[in-house]
């Protein structure tokens, strides 16, 4: 009886397993097979999985497109910049949260925390007002100054919980051998807390890149918008390019993939370890 429940159990699981997969992913091989169709197969009833018209025609009109290269080169440049400085600006306020005890240490951390639970959209008014007072609209320091707000606290959270894993004793060592704490902070908090880096870079990359409500209403031009607002572009007043949308967004999904692909063992330790209080 008891062998007959567990295999009960697992077929069960393994059947909700099968059908979440089906799921989550046919949305995604619908958008990568309708990239290789033209607009009129995509319309065709009944609608076929496999094409036989295979083309990358819409993956040709996007390259050649300078427009449309140019919404790419904007999201690699802001994602890449905004990474780099939350981790940095993270990692150091971070290291002050973990090592350091300091008058209103615990109000700043509630604050903090306050602000990943604000919806982003509420903030959507007074930062526009105050790009324009900045006289930042339409520029590359309105979009990387917006994300480094939306990003900077779950950084923080993360690597000061990492940090706390940390024995403060190898610090301590440092400073024994001849060390200053920038030494003991760079050559050996960062180095061991590895997986929390890679998951709090690989959670800033998706934010900035995906990210399209900030990314509209803070430029105007085309040439500072980014892939989001590109593929909003091609929904045109009488018609939508259709296979054109649906291979920028391919375009557009290659680099959380890789990331995935690449880092998923780091970003899965990174979120279950810098999740733990000590």
């Amino acid at each position: 009886m008891i062998g007959k429940k567990r295999l009960s159990v697992r077929i069960f699981i393994y059947f909700s397993l099968i059908i979440g997969t089906i799921w989550a992913g046919f949305p995604v091989l619908w958008m990568f097979v309708n990239s290789f169709k033209s607009n009129a197969e995509i319309f065709e009833l009944p609608p076929r999985l496999i094409t036989e018209n295979f083309s990358l025609g819409a993956y040709v009109k996007i390259l050649k497109n300078p427009e449309q290269v140019r919404f790419f080169i904007n999201s690699y440049l802001i994602a890449v910049i905004v990474v780099l400085l939350t981790l940095f600006i993270g990692i150091m306020a971070a290291y002050a949260f973990s090592r350091f005890d300091f008058r209103g240490k615990n109000l700043i951390n509630t604050v903090i925390v306050s602000v990943q639970a604000v919806p982003p959209i509420t903030l959507l008014i007074p930062y526009l007002s105050l790009i324009v007072l900045l006289k930042l609209y339409n520029t590359y320091f309105a979009l990387i100054l917006t994300y480094l707000v939306l990003t900077l606290p779950y950084c923080c959270m993360m690597m000061t919980g990492y940090f706390n894993m940390i024995p403060k004793e190898l610090d301590e060592a440092v400073r024994i051998d001849g060390g200053s704490r920038f030494v003991g902070l760079w050559k050996i908090l960062v180095p061991s807390s590895l997986p929390g880096l890679v998951s709090v870079g690989m959670y800033t990359f998706m934010q900035s890149w995906n990210e399209y409500l900030f990314a509209l209403t803070l430029t105007k031009t085309n040439n500072m918008r980014t892939v989001p607002v590109g593929i909003n572009l091609l929904m045109g007043q009488h018609a939508y390019e259709w296979n054109q949308m649906m291979a920028m967004s391919v375009m557009g999904s290659i680099p959380i993939l890789l990331m995935f692909l690449f880092f998923q063992q780091y970003f899965i330790a990174g979120m279950t370890a810098g999740a733990v209080k000590n």
